[in-house]
């Protein structure tokens, strides 16, 4: 969860500018109610928690706005104040297939400060605020990212364009002009993004009515749009693939400047399919709940009273309320909102969870054990009679780390991940010794020995299942010490007889000649040895190591559970 830090100066400010005394005590007791956990809280600053599903939520100047609607009741706005504009922006038809999505708004008038102390916070925090709405919202600047401009040092209409790579100009944070292809190979921020333009050997930029450059999306901006204190006029652009990230993020920004006194404008837009649109469109989204939904959900019914103060006090407005269906007007910005249910989160938050009454079950509901249950808990016992930490780790993993490092084959169908975000985490897991590896490795400065174990579950031709590993890294340990464990663990189930018989090489990640496999009553349960040094290399380990993998499900069916 991201975790914004914010000046209490700032909010004092920003309240008492609103007709609100800003009472840092009563702030402390209430703000955690709206779903946030607050870090700190003192005369000086509040650091808070942010949940992902509130993006509004990840500037003091955003915060301040719904800490006014929650806290102090205030009247909610979910229309946003918008004045036409006469500023205009044209997408050439190119850039549909390099990013088609390019929004733009106009803010002036917005006072930055009265100190310069102030004006450089206020800078400070507008560039925060851009970089935490590329990540929540842009995923990484790819969904969208935004570009924030003095509208004084630009001249319009806007025209972005397509161009080749050895287009030049001077990017932000340099003194002369470079190429394209420079910054996404020179520039900091260009080598962190250049990836989001591989494989196009056109790129888009903006240009203004004097064929300046004033940005290069979504890598960097021109250094002569840069927002300085004396800076009082704001030209905002948002480009990307995904049009609700692209909106929310623009008007979010646009927002935080409104804080500060601006007065946002219109741009009219010229889409890359000729379709023209006036944004930010700041009427808000009119949604329809079930009633039947919301008290079945809340096992109460609100009063229509009720209905309207929660949601006042989450940014929205009650439209109309009869027996089938509630009307309800809620912020564009608020890009959380995604079904009915969301909309029932709202009502219980804003009405206060301590707030909808205690109830007793209608009927007895006795639980009964899972059919795994003692043999989970004898399993854990042993492992920690024999020494190990229990520890676990995430169920995404990839193909790289569960398969060609380990020497495994794939077991069935592999569940992987459509739209996965990181090459990291493509696939949900066989196998649970990768993970210990990767522990192992993050570890490594620590002192031996180190005697880990998981007991975890796994997806195998897209059903779960339970698995046991241990690893143990230890100076002295070979394949004699992790039999004896193994022997141990085996005793600790109340196996009666066993057999250990030798694994083919290249069988797994174990080194050739020292690893075996158990069969329990002629049922395979696992395999364990030790580690070939060349696997261990593949996580940076260069101690010895030995380990074992189980199939719970397997030692089940092999060894009666005698309780």
């Amino acid at each position: 969860m991201p975790t914004i830090s914010v000046d209490q100066e700032l909010i004092d400010r920003l309240m008492t500018k609103h007709g609100y005394q800003h009472d840092i005590d009563y702030l402390a007791d209430n703000l955690p109610l709206l779903g946030t956990d607050i870090d700190r809280c003192d005369t000086k600053t509040l650091d808070i928690e942010i949940f992902p599903n509130r993006p509004d939520l990840l500037s003091g100047e955003t915060l301040s706005r719904a800490i006014r609607n929650f806290i102090h009741r205030a009247k909610a706005t979910p229309n946003l104040d918008i004045k036409a504009g006469d500023i205009e922006l044209i997408v050439d038809s190119e850039l549909k297939e390099i990013r088609p999505i390019i929004l733009g708004a106009v803010v002036r008038g917005v006072n930055p400060g009265r100190t310069p102390i102030e004006s450089d916070a206020f800078i400070k925090s507008l560039m925060d605020h851009q970089e935490k709405l590329h990540f929540a919202l842009g995923r990484g600047r790819k969904r969208a990212s935004i570009g924030v401009h003095d509208l004084n040092n630009i001249k319009p209409p806007f025209l972005v364009k397509a161009v080749s790579s050895e287009t030049c100009f001077t990017p932000l944070a340099m003194s002369g002009e470079m190429s394209i292809k420079q910054i996404l190979q020179e520039h900091p921020k260009g080598v962190d993004y250049a990836h989001l333009l591989d494989g196009f050997d056109k790129y888009p930029v903006i240009i203004d009515a004097d064929d300046k450059i004033l940005s290069f999306p979504p890598i960097i901006n021109g250094a002569h749009t840069t927002v300085t204190p004396e800076t009082t006029d704001f030209f905002i652009d948002v480009t990307g693939w995904d049009y609700r990230s692209c909106e929310a993020c623009l008007m979010l920004i646009a927002m935080q400047l409104e804080e500060y006194g601006g007065t946002i404008e219109s741009v009219k837009v010229t889409g890359c399919d000729g379709t023209i649109e006036h944004l930010p469109n700041g009427e808000a989204i009119e949604h329809k709940l079930p009633r039947k939904l919301l008290n079945g959900l809340l096992g109460d019914t609100l009063q229509e009273s009720q209905i309207s103060t929660a949601i006042n006090r989450m940014g929205g407005s009650l439209i109309s309320n009869d027996e089938d269906f509630i009307s309800l007007a809620m912020p564009r910005w608020r890009f959380d909102i995604l079904h009915p249910v969301d909309l029932v989160e709202d009502i219980a938050i804003g009405h206060g969870y301590e707030n909808l009454g205690t109830d007793i079950a209608k009927s007895p509901m006795t639980a009964v054990p899972r059919i795994d249950n003692n043999i989970l808990r004898r399993i854990r016992d042993s492992m920690q009679g024999l020494g190990m930490m229990q520890i676990q780790s995430l169920t995404l993993s990839n193909d790289h780390d569960q398969f060609e490092l380990m020497r495994w084959n794939n077991v069935g169908e592999v569940t992987r991940i459509t739209n996965p975000i990181t090459i990291d985490h493509t696939l949900l897991r066989q196998y649970l010794t990768p993970g210990l590896l990767r522990l192992l490795s993050s570890n490594r400065h620590h002192d031996l020995p180190q005697n880990v174990y998981e007991l975890g579950t796994v997806v195998r031709d897209h059903h779960n299942s339970t698995r046991l590993a241990f690893l143990v890294a230890e100076r002295s340990g070979g394949f004699a010490a992790v039999r004896g464990r193994i022997q141990a663990f085996l005793r600790d189930l109340g196996a009666q007889e066993y057999q250990i018989s030798p694994l083919p090489d290249n069988d797994g990640p174990w080194l050739a000649g020292r690893a075996a496999k158990v069969s329990v009553n002629g049922i395979h349960v696992g395999c364990f040895g030790e580690l070939d040094p060349k696997v261990a290399e593949q996580f940076e380990l260069k101690v010895p190591l030995n380990g074992a993998e189980f199939s719970v499900d397997q030692i089940l069916l092999a060894i009666p559970d005698p309780v």
